[in-house]
Order: C-alpha cells, then structure tokens, then sequence
C-alpha cells in the first residue's frame, strides 16, 4: 500500500453554515453551507453569527483547504471558471448539532465526488480572494504542464482472427 501524500500548504479557513425555515411540510428547515471566512475566527464552532427573515447564520468551525501538487490543473481551472469556489462537505452527526465539517476543498473533482454520499450535503461557495491568491501563487509555483500523447492503435491482425486447429484435432 503506498503512503498518502501531504498536503504541501494547508489553508485555514472557518465555514458558514445557515439554518432556514423549510417551506415544506416534511421537514422544518433546511441546513447548508454558505460561505467560508478567511482564517479562523476567534469565536467557538456553532455561533450564532446573525439571525434574520427565518435564517439563522451559524459559525460552524474551521477548517483546512489543502493543496497538493497532483491537483494544480484542477486548481487552475477551478479559477479559471469565472466563479472560483470552495466546496464545503457537511456529515450528519448524532452529536449536539446535526451537521459537522468533514471536509473542505478547492478541487472541484473531489466536491462532486462529496455528493456520491446522499447523507452528505456538499455546497460550492465564493472563495475568498486571500485563498484566491494562494491557490494562485500554489499553482504558479507547482504546476507542470504535462503534454497529451495519442496512443496509436494496433492493426488488428486478419490472421489472429481466422479459425485454428484445435490441440484435441477438433476444429
């Protein structure tokens, strides 16, 4: 089995997290991840950040975007979009609060791969321009263009195809 590699830079970040009134009639609200705030802030995981119109804003904790170096041209082409995004993974929990940070990331593969989970609820959001910048001087710094290369197809062979004598002398 070969080792996991390490993130090169680790971003801290803390998540948004908003609770609504749902306007349905078999749940009462609805959770999902809003945003992300550069660093961390100074506050305890599940703040109240504001309440207002039926929505709660949770601070719900921080956490780590990590960046490797296998992963630069999604990277690059997450900030080439024209919409830069960081997705956050919300678990469900048995714990106090129903939700909890498994994970945060600036790949887009590894967000839509989050959504195979159905109990997990995967947002993309706005990335801040401070990890804007640092995803950006992490590329400029990481990335190796790698040149495409068509693989050439064998011709099939007529003779590999025609009919052979059997071992036992049966055809």
């Amino acid at each position: 089995m070969s080792p996991v590699a390490e993130p090169l830079v680790r971003i801290s970040i803390g998540v948004v997290v908003e609770r609504r009134k749902a306007e349905s009639s078999w749940i009462d609200v609805v959770w999902r991840g809003i945003g992300v705030l550069p660093d961390e802030p100074e506050m305890k995981p599940w703040t109240v950040i504001r309440e207002q119109d039926g929505a709660t804003l949770f601070y719900a904790g921080s956490a780590t975007v990590d960046l490797y170096r296998s992963e630069t041209e999604r990277y690059r082409d997450n900030l080439g979009s024209g919409a830069p995004s960081i997705w956050i993974v919300l678990s469900p929990t048995e714990g106090t609060w129903p939700y909890l940070i498994s994970a945060v990331t600036a790949d887009p593969a590894e967000g839509e791969a989050f959504t195979g989970a159905s109990d997990n609820l995967v947002e993309a959001v706005a990335m801040p321009e401070m990890v804007r910048q640092t995803i950006e001087d992490f590329i400029a710094e990481h990335h190796v263009e790698t040149k495409f290369f068509k693989r050439e197809r064998s011709r099939a062979d007529p003779e590999a195809l025609a009919q052979r004598r059997h071992e036992g002398g049966h055809e």
